[in-house]
């Protein structure tokens, strides 16, 4: 018995701490890690991956017991990496629903919201129109198939008990960052035209007083807005591919690995 425990203890943190990493990930990934998706199925999910791809995981897992303080803190990093995996997918839809948010603030459209499936607070129906939009195409683009590849390979370059390297955690917190910008910028046909809208409702506001320019204003705003916002999907797909493939080279980077993009 004494010969068969270290054998034992390996086998299982062979296992545990890569169903850890790609655990953490499922829980953050985009399109997975929403409330409509039920935990119970998301649990076996990501036990089915272990299984499917244990065989192409590297053997560099540290030979020492995982009930230890030591193997509680590999736990702890296999969980950050794979968190950190899973967050870099979620901002392939954030700066949509960011563009869909100010669109919606600005042509009127907010007081229409549904409760958001991913952080289950209330969101204008714009951007929830954008993340069904980015759903479809990222799985019609096999999205999910790719950064799980890429989880595969951060097996290779960041082998079970490393820790992220600091660079790519710079990498990250910057790119999060830019993700702002990146919405505000597809919202910025939508805030002009609705400037040159309002500015053109107050010169009619001052030329002719006796108009309802309230009752007015609302139901032009809307028209336009929604033109607007049909328009702008002719550049979704640019859009998309550029932050697909922004969000693929961060999460290359916060692993230690060098990417060109991918679409």
């Amino acid at each position: 018995m004494d010969v068969l425990e270290p054998i034992t203890l390996t086998a299982v943190a062979q296992f545990v701490w890569p169903l850890c990493r790609i655990s953490a990930f499922l829980a953050t990934m985009f399109a997975v890690s929403g409330n409509s998706f039920p935990t119970m199925t998301r649990a076996l999910l990501a036990l089915t991956i272990t299984v499917c791809m244990l065989p192409s995981i590297p053997n560099l897992a540290p030979n020492t017991d995982p009930f230890t303080v030591y193997g509680i803190i590999v736990t702890i990093k296999e969980c950050l990496i794979g968190l950190a995996l899973g967050l870099c997918t979620l901002f392939i839809s954030q700066a949509f629903i960011i563009a869909g948010q100010a669109v919606a603030m600005q042509t009127g459209l907010g007081f229409a919201s549904l409760v958001d499936p991913v952080s289950g607070t209330n969101s204008p129906v714009v951007g929830q129109f954008f993340t069904v939009l980015c759903t479809l195409v990222f799985f019609s683009v096999d999205g999910h198939l790719i950064f799980l590849r890429l989880l595969l390979e951060s097996f290779k370059a960041l082998p079970m008990g490393e820790a992220l390297p600091l660079y790519g955690i710079r990498e990250f917190v910057i790119f999060s960052g830019s993700m702002f910008k990146a919405g505000l910028a597809m919202s910025m046909s939508a805030i002009c035209t609705m400037l040159v809208v309002n500015f053109t409702l107050g010169v009619m506001t001052k030329a002719a007083p006796q108009l309802n320019i309230f009752s007015l204003g609302f139901a032009v705003t809307m028209i336009v807005g929604l033109c607007v916002l049909f328009l702008s999907l002719n550049a979704f797909m640019s859009n998309f591919t550029h932050n697909f493939n922004a969000v693929f080279n961060t999460a290359c980077s916060l692993v230690g690995m060098s990417c060109d993009g991918i679409l």
